[in-house]
């Protein structure tokens, strides 16, 4: 059980094109946040509009923190210590940080969600400084900034008193009369999801009291019945877009915001993700339960598993306006505000999560997908910005201004995305090291024994279908390869000779030997392209990746339907695809392309086929102008026999 939110970053270091947008984006985003800014709110404590100003700061702890751990820049570090600082110096005598009076706390705005975000800020400094601590400051500047700067210790009593303030109002028996579930919206979704930085709390201090209190959110998300019922409409095989109106009226007049229904995406899964973790704690410790660790294991499975299959389309994104609509089904037509890179980014966490509680490579697979297509689609070329909303077809576009401040809920939440990929990119349990994603990178791991095992990591996957594993540790243990379940086979070789054993797709395959230094691991993927055929239109994948068409191609209407019949669903299209030059380097991977498109194929050249180029879905539209777009589902015609 993990208790430090920084604990392997930095074991992880990317190389090539996605080490260039990692630091490209800690440069220009994470770094490049205005720290007064987005503490400013907690000072004022002017709010009455019932907005989320608050969720900004501890949104930009959760990654500005961690990859401090990942690159040692003095510059952030600073920014961190003084928005901590602003932070502490906002906190009221009875514990309370937060922007609303209070006649309006605990109600029906985002108060407790920003008190969420606020706690999970505190607490990632908390590790953070705890590190830094324990390390010899460089030289007597390091020894004077750190000692004007708040302590882990500091930020650890401030998470304290402002947990114990929102006990004394929402917990059992509190000064505000009603449930913590009862507050705010989307059926106490947004509220109850503080559940998880109470966990974290719990676990740092080894205060009962704080388990107590998140026993208490557990039982509102799992047993009245117009709250989340989390967990019973997961057993029952509810799917998550088709929750609203059970023991509760279900609202029907499209506000944006709603009091009652379910549906809402980003909040359900956060409230999955803290479920996971106080099952997870309640077991190792063996503390009394709200309800059974493996229940609630199971109704996180179960809903994710829904997820996976009813609303998670070609690109690993989700969600319409932020709620589920069966969304898989119906991701060829153009449904309004898709893949909120919020929801992008805490389906990757619940991804991670889950890989972690199942050791199951299912949730390896999925977010490798979403993490290259929607995640990487919806952050800018320079790592500057990350979009609100990722259409599957149209063009990249900037997010909204929120709550009247210059940033958006979007922005501050993308660069934890990529933590989620980082963190299980190579792991180790017992004597077992697992490579679960592959790129260009240097990796290490401790061994349950404490050894250290270190890989140099070569691939260009999924542009390439390759990678190549240098050795860099001596000594006996295993060694795990995921096989990517989006290949249809894959070839394994130890120092030239093929390893034994079966390397099937969708699972781990395993080296067990006493290693050394040089060897060498090279595993080769097959990845053909593939089409999907749906309500008459058609999209194409190879590997993890969607293929998109881009108007910078200039290669005709992007439109332009395929003629009856000349695509089946799961044909492999290999032989109708060709790797091609990139005409910029706005792209990661191209491909030329001859297929049976057009709608004259009566006549002699209109049927021969039109070669047109693709894309990988997330350089797709990237210059962010409005003049670029690009398409991933592309109409079918339909015979006169057949129903449009």
């Amino acid at each position: 059980m993990n208790t430090d939110s920084i604990s392997n970053i930095g074991d992880v270091v990317l190389d090539g094109p996605l080490g260039a947008r990692l630091d490209a984006m800690i440069r220009n985003h994470v770094a490049a946040t205005d720290v007064d800014y987005i503490t400013a709110p907690f000072l004022a404590k002017t709010e009455t509009n019932g907005w989320w100003q608050t969720e900004f700061w501890g949104k930009w702890m959760h990654s500005a923190a961690p990859f401090l751990a990942y690159r040692n820049d003095p510059a952030l570090l600073a920014k961190v210590r003084r928005g901590v600082a602003r932070m502490i110096s906002s906190q009221e005598p009875g514990g309370y940080i937060g922007n609303y009076p209070d006649a309006l706390r605990c109600g029906e705005g985002w108060d407790v969600w920003g008190i969420k975000y606020t706690l999970m800020g505190l607490l990632h400094y908390h590790d953070l400084a705890k590190r830094l601590e324990a390390a010899a400051p460089n030289n007597a500047a390091d020894a004077a900034c750190a000692a004007a700067a708040p302590t882990a210790a500091d930020a650890l009593a401030a998470a304290c008193r402002l947990c114990d303030w929102l006990i004394a109002e929402l917990g059992p028996g509190g000064r505000r009369g009603r449930a913590l579930w009862e507050t705010g919206n989307w059926c106490g979704y947004a509220s109850s999801s503080v559940l998880e930085p109470v966990v974290w709390l719990h676990r740092r201090t080894g205060e009962r009291r704080f388990f107590d209190f998140a026993s208490a959110i557990v039982e509102g998300l799992s047993k009245p019945e117009s709250g989340p019922r989390l967990v019973d409409l997961a057993l029952d095989g509810v799917s998550v877009a088709d929750r609203n109106g059970h023991g509760n009226v279900a609202e029907t007049g499209g506000a944006y915001v709603m009091k009652h229904n379910r549906w809402k995406a980003y909040e359900m899964m956060s409230c999955y993700q803290g479920m996971l973790d106080y099952a997870e704690t309640a077991e190792a410790e063996g503390l009394p339960a709200a309800v059974a660790p493996e229940t609630l294991r199971a109704a996180a499975i179960a809903s994710a598993r829904d997820i996976a299959a009813e609303e998670i389309n070609l690109a690993g994104g989700c969600a319409s306006s932020e709620a589920w609509f069966h969304g898989a089904r119906k991701q060829h037509l153009a449904y309004t505000r898709l893949q909120e890179t919020c929801v992008t980014t805490t389906w990757m966490r619940l991804c991670e999560k889950l890989l972690d509680v199942t050791d199951d490579p299912f949730w390896a697979d999925e977010l490798e997908r979403t993490f290259h297509n929607a995640y990487l689609a919806a952050m800018k070329a320079d790592g500057s910005e990350f979009a609100g909303y990722t259409p599957l077809s149209g063009s990249r576009w900037h997010g909204q201004h929120h709550c009247f401040m210059h940033t958006d809920c979007c922005n501050a939440n993308g660069p934890r995305g990529f933590l989620a990929y980082l963190r299980k990119f190579f792991v180790a349990h017992g004597d077992v090291a697992t490579v679960n994603f592959y790129a260009s990178a240097r990796v290490k791991a401790a061994l349950g024994d404490g050894r250290a095992v270190e890989f140099d990591c070569y691939s260009l996957y999924p542009r390439a279908e390759s990678a190549r594993l240098v050795c860099r540790t001596a000594g006996e243990f295993a060694l795990r390869l995921r096989i990517p379940a989006h290949c249809t086979s894959a070839a394994v070789t130890l120092n030239g000779a093929a390893v034994p054993g079966d390397a099937a797709p969708g699972a781990y395959h395993t080296i067990r030997r006493a290693w050394n230094p040089g060897d060498v691991v090279e595993i080769a993927f097959a990845m053909p392209v593939v089409a999907h055929v749906h309500a008459h239109h058609a999209a194409f994948t190879r590997g993890p990746v969607l293929l998109s068409r881009d108007s910078r191609f200039g290669d005709g209407d992007l439109a332009e339907p395929f003629r009856p019949d000349s695509l089946a669903d799961g044909q492999d299209c290999s032989a109708l695809f060709a790797p091609a030059a990139p005409p910029s380097d706005d792209f990661l991977a191209c491909y030329a392309a001859s297929l049976p498109l057009g709608a004259h194929s009566e006549n002699p050249d209109g049927a021969l086929p039109s070669t047109v180029f693709f894309c990988d879905y997330a350089s797709a539209g990237d210059t962010w102008r409005r003049g670029d777009h690009y398409r991933t589902w592309f109409p079918i015609e339909f015979r006169p026999d057949e129903n449009g």
